[in-house]
C-alpha cells in the first residue's frame, strides 16, 4: 500500500509466479473515500510494472516499498527471474529500484532494470 498526497494505492501481485505474465496490478482509491466501498477503487487497465525482456527481466512481483533514510526517495523492493520460463522456484532474485511519481499523482515503477547494473544507494545512507 502506498500513499501519495489524498490517493491510495493497493499494489498487488497479479497472475501466477509460474507464469511468465507474473507482473504487478494496482488499485486506486481517494483516501476519504470508503475504503469499504468496493466502488471507490478503481483498477488499473494494464499492470503498472511488468516483464522487461529488454532487460532479461521477466515475471516481476511479490513487491514491498520503503523509503530512503532522509525519507526523499521511494523505492519498490520486488523479486524476480533472468530468463523465460524459470518459474517461482530457486531462480527467483530479490531486486530493488527507485521510483517516481507522475504528476497525476500516480506512482511510476518504471521498467524493472537489469541485473549487474549498478544503482545509487537509497539517499541519507551512511
Amino acid at each position: 500500500m502506498l500513499k501519495h498526497g489524498n490517493k491510495l494505492f493497493l499494489v498487488y501481485s497479479a497472475s501466477g509466479c509460474w507464469t511468465d505474465y507474473y507482473a504487478l496490478g494496482m488499485l486506486t482509491a481517494s483516501a476519504n473515500s470508503n475504503l469499504l466501498d468496493p466502488a471507490s477503487w478503481k483498477k488499473s487497465p494494464e499492470p503498472v510494472f511488468k516483464a522487461s525482456s529488454e532487460n532479461s527481466v521477466f515475471a516481476p512481483g511479490h513487491n514491498a516499498f520503503f523509503k530512503s533514510p532522509d525519507g526523499k526517495q521511494d523505492w519498490i523492493l520486488y523479486h524476480a527471474n533472468d530468463k523465460p520460463g524459470e518459474g517461482c522456484g530457486k531462480d527467483r532474485s530479490p531486486r530493488i529500484q527507485q521510483f517516481s511519481w507522475r504528476k497525476d499523482g500516480t506512482p511510476d515503477f518504471g521498467i524493472p532494470v537489469k541485473t549487474g547494473i549498478s544503482t545509487p544507494v537509497p539517499s541519507g545512507t551512511n
